[in-house]
């Protein structure tokens, strides 16, 4: 089954304290802050990320773009997130497709759950995100770990010599 998450862009840097501050100081970076965590998350659960912000901040035309390899859209003039989120959740369901949408405006998650999509709170998805940091970083420390065991099992002579194999020199 595809899993989409659809987040309310704006919504989710409002409730997350790290982004909020950073939002104060500098929207773009905090956008920018959020995409590079929607990407790292979407990498590693696998689950399309589109993200909403909409033209409060942005005016003009409807803009799609990829930035990390996750969709990003700047709503029309006039067009709120919620509904272009609406609209998104409609579009994309189908049978063998699973919709969450992140936000913590309690009137837009029964309306997308009205809609067959699955609502999820920003403090659900930041509980997410931080769970997977976690994992990542523990994961890459092993790896670190197990590394030096490999360097430390033989010796110097022999790790170069091996080192040069895997290189292809001679």
């Amino acid at each position: 089954m595809k899993e989409i998450l659809i987040v309310d862009g704006y919504n989710i840097i409002g409730a997350w304290e790290d982004l909020r501050k950073l939002r104060d100081d500098d929207l773009q970076a905090a956008r920018d802050m959020l995409i590079d965590k929607m990407a790292d998350y979407q990498g590693y659960t696998g689950t399309k990320v589109i993200i909403v912000f909409d033209a409060h901040f942005v005016q003009g035309i409807e803009k799609k773009i990829k930035q990390a390899k996750v969709e990003i859209i700047f709503t029309r003039k006039n067009q709120t997130a919620d509904e272009k989120i609406e609209q998104l959740a409609r579009e994309l369901k189908q049978l063998d497709t699973r919709i969450h949408v992140a936000t913590s405006d309690y009137t837009e998650q029964w309306i997308i759950f009205a809609q067959g999509a699955l609502r999820k709170s920003a403090r659900e998805l930041e509980i997410e995100v931080k769970s997977m940091e976690k994992r990542v970083r523990s994961e890459i420390a092993k790896e670190k770990s197990q590394k030096g065991m490999f360097e430390s099992r033989y010796s110097k002579e022999i790790t170069e010599k091996l080192e040069k194999l895997r290189r292809g020199e001679r």
